[in-house]
């Protein structure tokens, strides 16, 4: 996983091909297409392996951290996951589990009942799930996005910076 996920980094999901995975490993194709099957399940495997990636830096969030969420959204999908998770939907893949920011919720309501007040976990839930939208599609559209609204010079670190604002914001963080 390690190797794909290099070549995803590397050269987007284009580059993560079988024979590829199979040089850097040292290994023979026959090696990979019989652990993973096909090269959509080393896909899906590789996308699956971001995930784990993702939750273990989510696990290091402490305390329903804006900041650390937000940036750790950004990080895993800049690392090309956010083409990998377009290009399995576009394929028609869909992910049967659920609830993958689930612990993100708790805390950030967790955060808002320490103020005092009672989340609306809806709300809450809907305004994690804006985040993620709109972090992972900023590697693949997000200059495209800003361009269109007139910010061609708006880098996308200016965008998560306003995410980070619009969800402490909504939440009254």
């Amino acid at each position: 996983m390690e190797a794909a996920e290099r070549l995803l980094i590397a050269g987007g999901v284009a580059a993560v091909q079988v024979r590829a995975v199979a040089a850097e490993v040292g290994i023979t194709d026959a090696a990979i297409n019989h652990h993973f099957g096909t090269r959509d399940q080393l896909l899906v495997a590789l996308l699956r392996h971001g995930g784990a990636r993702l939750r273990k830096r989510l696990a290091q969030a402490s305390g329903g951290d804006v900041e650390q969420l937000a940036a750790s959204l950004a990080e895993v999908y800049a690392d090309g996951y956010a083409e990998l998770a377009l290009a399995l939907h576009q394929s028609g893949w869909r992910d049967a589990g659920s609830g993958m920011l689930s612990p993100v919720v708790d805390a950030l309501s967790e955060r808002i009942r320490a103020r005092g007040r009672t989340p609306d976990r809806r709300r809450v839930q809907l305004t994690v799930a804006a985040l993620h939208q709109g972090v992972a599609l900023d590697p693949i559209v997000g200059t495209e996005f800003r361009r269109s609204a007139g910010l061609a010079d708006a880098a996308p670190a200016e965008t998560l910076d306003w995410w980070e604002q619009a969800l402490t914001r909504m939440l009254d963080l």
